[in-house]
């Protein structure tokens, strides 16, 4: 984006123009949203079950990472 800045009363050396610049770029990039980070809540592999395994304590296990 090209904006014109003017200097409206006063005389700024090179170097304070360069530094009021950098402070409105900086101001300027902060401003712009950042991108949104897909949630895993919703995740299509989430609702793809875990298989069912029978047999003795198998219930115990079951909540135990695998």
């Amino acid at each position: 984006m090209s904006e014109n800045l003017r200097v409206v009363k006063g005389e700024p050396s090179a170097e304070e123009l360069a530094a009021l610049v950098a402070v409105i770029s900086a101001m300027q990039a902060s401003a712009r949203p950042e991108e949104k980070i897909a949630s895993e809540w919703n995740a299509p592999h989430r609702t793809i079950r875990q298989p069912i395994h029978y047999g003795p304590s198998m219930w115990r296990r079951s909540v135990l990472p695998q």
